[in-house]
């Protein structure tokens, strides 16, 4: 691949031993391999507070939120673990989502969302696995111009599917997760070339 891809991982969870924060570091692994340079970021270390307008015309757009749209700017995609919260996604999801929509002075709107491209995937222990939150997270992006392809995972049972050091116990899955990482290296190249 002579482009590299710039991807940028994340999960919508603070949570530690997060069974999407491991989901996600699977796939970020697949799409090294096929030759991308991927960026992890833990919303534990990047905390935001909860997005409020008249917070935002009184103290602005806080730090946090700033570094992590400029991390999102600078990337061509987005790995995006997503837990399900009442089947849709997590309060923490749609916040730095809807932070880093903000327009700040000299962008344009919805900068770091324009062009992008996604992949999403979910675990839960409930037996869909978080399908049901991934219907609302592709809308959003959708609808704030970021494609998100078609390939999509979930991990049921996700309390029993992991092994301590956040490998998952069936070689199949892993293998499915690393490929969904590998296919968005793979389509970035192919449409940045």
């Amino acid at each position: 691949m002579s482009f590299t891809p710039k991807i940028l991982a994340f999960a919508g969870s603070a949570r530690e031993g997060s069974y999407n924060k491991m989901l996600v570091k699977i796939a970020a692994e697949g799409a090294r391999k096929a030759g991308a340079d991927v960026t992890y970021v833990d919303f534990h270390d990047l905390p935001m507070p909860l997005y409020d307008q008249d917070g935002e015309t009184a103290e602005g757009v806080p730090d946090n939120a700033r570094k992590f749209k400029a991390m999102m700017k600078a990337s061509d995609g987005f790995l995006i673990s997503s837990p399900e919260n009442n089947s849709s996604i997590s309060a923490l999801m749609k916040n730095v989502i809807d932070w880093a929509s903000r327009m700040e002075e000299g962008e344009k709107n919805l900068e770091c969302y324009v062009d992008k491209v996604a992949v999403i995937m979910a675990a839960s222990p409930g037996g869909l696995g978080g399908l049901r939150g991934l219907y609302h997270l592709r809308g959003i992006l959708e609808s704030i111009q970021t494609l998100v392809l078609p390939q999509q995972t979930t991990v049921r049972a996700a309390h029993k599917a992991f092994n301590d050091d956040g490998s998952i116990i069936d070689e199949k899955k892993r293998a499915e997760v690393e490929a969904l990482g590998a296919t968005l290296a793979n389509t970035i190249a192919k449409l940045k070339s």
